[in-house]
């Protein structure tokens, strides 16, 4: 990779300060952190209380709407529930607003039946989407049946296809597809996943995505996003007279004149970094041994397997043990529920 060749002398190079000029606006941008406007709509206050129960069964004096109220308080404030419930109270009793509010035993048994809140940062312009892909090791009966029997067959993989956008840090798609898929191919389904309404302004990939079918996916989506892929080494321009110059034509010739790092600063390919760096967040986070624990599966470790030491945590390549053939990979990641084929024990991979 190009950013590796300033790794022998990266940790003598100062880190750059930012020097304030505009001290006006950086301090009223400070202030606005904090600023705090709370109200609530009559159509809160109408769907505050449960609808009466038509069935047998306890009758719910809450709503959804005011649980989720409630967790939304708690998550932005980061309070335990307690204190959560306590502040609900002091802003209802400030705004005379004549609701009770839900105790935090109920809040704590309720939030379990509803969908998990995250505050991540809303996006304030356009995307800039970063694709990259990941391999997953996935050990099934037909693996535990080679391990007992003593007969090594191939192991089979599974890609994770993660569309990040690099101005949140938000994964705003991902696809899970068999180790027969290339990256290329799976382009346009993440771009799918992505409302059609909001706006991408550039779309960064590693070379793995090179081609001009790749470029032609992403502009058919939208006409007028910048498509920063490197070109293989050996990538010549489309059209020998330079009649027609497409971005990769662009591209290519860009990296001719300047060389592949100052083609790399130029066209700010430094950002699709952070699509490596969710990856490792999630390798940690979602891959750990206890990680899937509730959904059923019995281990999720790294996949080396050997009598030797086990590599780094950087280096490690995440495998998945399950039970009752069942994988629930990426839960957490975004709510999607699709079903893949298993072609290894015929077992259905859940996402």
């Amino acid at each position: 990779m190009p950013n590796k060749h300033n790794e022998d002398r990266r940790h003598h190079i100062a880190k750059k300060s930012m020097k304030v000029t505009n001290w006006a606006e950086y301090n009223a941008g400070l202030r606005r952190r904090v600023s705090l406007t709370l109200w609530v709509t009559d159509e809160a206050i109408a769907a505050w209380q449960a609808p009466a129960r038509l069935t047998r069964g306890g009758q719910s004096h809450y709503s959804d709407t005011a649980i989720e109220t409630n967790l939304l308080i708690r998550a932005a404030f980061r309070m335990p529930l307690r204190q959560a419930q306590r502040l609900m109270m002091s802003v209802f009793e400030l705004l005379e607003v004549g609701l009770a509010v839900p105790d935090f035993s109920t809040v704590s048994r309720r939030s379990a039946k509803l969908p998990s809140i995250s505050l991540g940062r809303l996006p304030t312009g356009p995307l800039h989407v970063v694709i990259d892909s990941t391999g997953l090791k996935v050990f099934g009966a037909g693996q535990w049946l080679a391990e007992k029997h003593g007969q090594r067959s191939r192991r089979c993989w599974r890609k994770l296809h993660l569309a990040l956008d690099a101005n949140t840090n938000q994964i705003v798609a991902c696809v899970l597809t068999s180790q027969d898929m290339d990256d290329p191919s799976q382009v346009g389904p993440l771009l799918d996943q992505i409302p059609a309404d909001i706006e991408i302004n550039q779309v960064t990939a590693d070379g793995a995505y090179d081609g001009e079918a790749t470029c032609k996916t992403i502009l058919d989506r939208q006409g007028d996003i910048t498509v920063v892929i490197p070109p293989r080494a050996s990538a010549l321009p489309s059209q020998a007279d330079g009649s027609i110059v497409t971005q990769r034509d662009a591209h290519v010739l860009m990296m001719e004149s300047l060389g592949r790092l100052g083609w790399q600063e130029a066209a700010g390919y430094g950002k699709r970094s952070l699509v490596e760096t969710a990856m490792g967040a999630l390798q940690d986070h979602y891959w750990s041994p206890t990680a899937f624990a509730p959904t059923g599966c019995t281990a999720v470790r790294s996949g080396h397997r050997g009598g030797g030491p086990e590599p780094h945590d950087g280096a490690r390549t995440p495998e998945l043990r399950a039970c009752c053939n069942r994988y629930r990979i990426d839960s957490g990641i975004k709510t999607k529920a699709r079903l893949f084929a298993d072609p290894c024990n015929n077992a259905s991979l859940t996402t």
